[in-house]
Formats: structure tokens, C-alpha cells, sequence
């Protein structure tokens, strides 16, 4: 017996120093995922830091008539931890899966293999930028101002269609003769030819031509899409000068709600009725609200922030039913329109169970 006793607690010891091995090397070893965690919430109808790091209004307008606003209109964020460089630790990734608040996504739908960190910031800054112009387009539209557009390639990928094809400041008039006034209507127009080639009216450098290329296809979970492999921006003619303010931020899918700051300062009254009101989705210049990435995080963040309702794209509803926190009120929406009347409703205290839900969507009308 006292023979025992030595094995077993040697064993016991053994067994230890394994497990503590497994920790570090748990602790150490790459894996092949990154972390969504709620990020910063902004208001547009208040302030943000710039780049100095003083105070400026989110947006700021000039050339018409301002009205004062209350309340909030808070635009959400997600942050991500870990990059190609640095990816979270086994045991960082075993918590966060634990957090009803964080997410846990393969590392390629954030960094895509043969894109930097430095590559995915710069689009990022892109996208944001033309948000603004799109959420600016939407607003001053709804408000009955004429905007002008005029759909210009920032980028064009190595490996993509458009390759040898189209230039970095091509302005794309025209695709099968039919005129380009939206980057949506030039994505739905590629979708539609069904990997059949394509002929696009472009200026460039003054001068206009015609091209020709072919979609090339790529699935993603299951979804079939035809991409030329470009990056675009919508230039538009505004009656009225608005400035959006919002450093450190990237991507679209603050545009729902710098249109809604914007449609409020530009109109009498409150449009939130002076409550604080979050939100996200991208938006188009015709208005629509299309879907965004992080939905459960950003809802997160917004109850966080002090938010008692939220206004969620109606195409992110099946991320969002179910997995809404304590304390906060879903609305779904999938124009600027909808978006406009939910506000309506809450600043008039009427009945909010006739709103659309993420657990009772109502259709958008064809």
C-alpha cells in the first residue's frame, strides 16, 4: 500500500504537468479564428472626436435651414479581436463562446487569405465614405431635393473581371446601354445578365468609350454571385452641403442612420420623439436598407449604451430573432420610409405591436 500511494500521487503529478503543457500550448497555438465584440456606439445627432481629438458635430449642415433635436440616434459598431498577425488563443476563443454578447467567425470572412489588415482598413475607409454619400443621397431624396449621381470605380482587382479592363477613375455611364445612376443599379445589372459579358459606357479622362467584359461567378454560402471585381463610389451633385464627421470607423453599415440624423436636423420637431433610438444597415440612395454584419453585437452594444429600441434590416432578422437582450425593442425595416414611420410612431405614442418585428416581419411592398 505505501507503494501505491507514490505511484498514484506520481501520476497525479504527471497528469498536471500534462494539462499545464495543454494550457500553454492552447494558449500559444494559431487559430483559425477572430472574436466580434459589441464596439463604440455613436450618436448623429451629437459630437465625435476628429482626428485631434476635439469635439465636432457627427454631421454638420450648411446651405439650409437646421432644426434642434433631442434624444438619440446612436449608430453601432463592432469591434474584432485578433488578425492574420495575431489570432485570439484557444482559451480567449473558449470565453467568448461562453458571451451571448460576442461571436466567434472564421477568420477568412473578416481577413480574406491575400488581403492585409492595411488592404482591409483602406476599404473599409471607402465603404464608410461612400455610406455618407449614399445616406446623404437618401436623405435630401426623401426630403424632395434633386441630387445628381455618377457611379466612378475606386479600385480594381488583379485577379477580377474588370482586370486590364477598367482604370481606377472610370466613370461607368452605361451598361448595355442603359444609364448607370446607382452602384445598385449597376451590381443588380451585372446579377441580371447571368454570367453573360456585359458592355460598359465609361469616361475616362474626358473621353467616352465602350468596353466589354465577362462576371466571373463565386458562391458563398450557397448564394451564387457575378462579380467584376471592383471597387465603387457614388459621386453626387448636392443642393446642400453635409458634412459627416466619423474618424476610426469603416465600412457601410452606419449609412441607415446618418440618413435618419440627417432627415431629423433637416425637418421640424424630433423625429425619435426625444428618445434614445439605435440602430444599423446599409442604405442605397433610392432608400433601401440593405443587411450588415455583427447584428447580435451591435444589439448588445445598444442596450449597453442606454437604447430602448433599435431599428434592424429586415434581410438580418433571422441573426436577430431570438437573441435579443433584455431590455431593448426590435423593429425591422427595410427602407429609409419604414425606418421614418417606426420613428413616427414612437415620437406619437402610438401603437407599437403594429410595428414590423424580427418575430412578425411584415413584407416590404413590391
Amino acid at each position: 500500500m505505501s507503494q501505491t500511494r507514490p505511484r498514484r500521487l506520481g501520476l497525479g503529478v504527471w497528469a498536471l504537468i500534462v494539462a499545464l503543457i495543454a494550457l500553454v500550448v492552447l494558449t500559444f497555438l494559431p487559430t483559425p479564428y477572430v472574436i466580434q465584440r459589441p464596439g463604440p456606439v455613436y450618436d448623429t445627432l451629437g459630437t465625435a472626436e476628429d482626428a485631434d481629438g476635439e469635439e465636432v458635430p457627427l454631421i454638420e449642415i450648411s446651405g439650409a435651414e437646421t432644426f434642434e433635436t433631442a434624444g438619440t440616434l446612436d449608430l453601432t459598431t463592432v469591434q474584432v479581436v485578433g488578425n492574420r498577425q495575431r489570432t485570439p488563443s484557444w482559451f480567449e476563443l473558449a470565453l467568448a463562446w461562453m458571451d451571448s454578447s460576442r461571436a466567434v467567425v472564421p477568420i477568412e470572412s473578416v481577413f480574406p487569405e491575400g488581403v492585409t489588415t492595411e488592404q482591409r482598413d483602406e476599404r473599409n475607409a471607402v465603404l464608410m465614405v461612400d455610406s455618407q454619400h449614399e445616406a446623404t443621397a437618401a436623405a435630401l431624396g426623401e426630403l424632395g431635393y434633386d441630387t445628381g449621381a455618377q457611379v466612378e470605380v475606386v479600385e480594381v482587382l488583379d485577379d477580377g473581371a474588370a482586370a486590364g479592363v477598367l482604370q481606377p477613375g472610370d466613370v461607368i455611364l452605361a451598361i448595355d446601354g442603359t444609364a448607370v445612376e446607382s452602384g445598385a443599379q449597376l451590381r443588380e445589372a451585372i446579377q441580371d445578365a447571368g454570367g453573360d459579358p456585359i458592355s460598359l459606357t465609361v469616361q475616362r479622362w474626358g473621353e467616352q468609350t465602350e468596353v466589354e467584359l465577362t462576371p466571373q461567378k463565386t458562391t458563398t454560402d450557397g448564394v451564387e454571385t457575378w462579380l467584376i471585381g471592383i471597387t465603387l463610389t457614388t459621386e453626387y451633385d448636392f443642393p446642400i452641403d453635409v458634412t459627416i464627421q466619423l474618424d476610426d470607423v469603416g465600412g457601410p453599415s452606419a449609412g441607415m442612420m446618418f440618413a435618419l440624423g440627417i432627415v431629423d436636423m433637416l425637418t421640424p420637431g424630433e423625429l425619435n420623439g426625444g428618445e434614445n433610438i439605435a440602430g444599423t444597415g446599409t442604405i442605397e440612395a433610392d432608400g433601401t436598407v440593405g443587411p450588415i454584419g455583427g447584428i447580435r453585437q451591435k444589439l448588445y452594444g445598444a442596450r449597453d449604451a442606454g437604447a430602448d429600441f433599435f431599428l434592424a434590416p429586415a434581410s438580418n432578422c433571422d441573426e436577430v430573432s431570438g437573441h435579443v437582450p433584455d431590455g431593448l425593442q426590435v423593429f425591422s425595416t427595410s427602407t429609409l420610409d419604414e425606418s421614418i414611420g417606426i420613428l413616427d410612431t414612437i415620437a406619437e405614442g402610438g401603437d407599437l405591436s403594429d410595428l414590423p418585428t424580427c418575430d412578425a416581419p411584415v413584407s416590404a411592398a413590391p
